[in-house]
């Protein structure tokens, strides 16, 4: 049996946001919102399925017109904010910097 990830506190969770430059809290979830062509984003939501697949976390994804919009919590222990979700930040700032993509606000994914 798989154990499930412990919901962080406020301050780590603000700890940890400080080392993901573009991603805010939205109440127990983290956001960010990235632009590209639309049916690039259309892809990018395909690279980033493929991925959450592999982690067996799976983020919410909203496209709109040359816009994709993240939004992730770990659904397993209440919608609350867990190691998993920073860790898949990370992995989506990594996938959209790869497709070109670039941050909605214009923050980069560096710190």
């Amino acid at each position: 049996m798989t154990e499930l990830a412990e919901p962080l506190d406020d301050s780590e969770i603000s700890r940890r946001l400080k080392s993901l430059p573009g991603w805010k809290r939205d109440g127990d979830e983290i956001t960010r919102t990235f632009a590209h062509t639309y049916h690039e984003c259309v892809h990018l939501a395909m690279y980033v399925a493929a991925k959450a697949r592999e982690v067996s976390h799976h983020p919410d994804m909203l496209i709109t017109w040359q816009r994709i919009e993240f939004r992730i919590t770990t659904h397993d222990v209440g919608r609350k904010l867990t190691e998993l979700d920073f860790d898949l930040a990370q992995d989506i700032d990594q996938i959209a910097e790869a497709s070109g993509a670039t941050p909605a606000d214009g923050e980069s994914s560096r710190p």
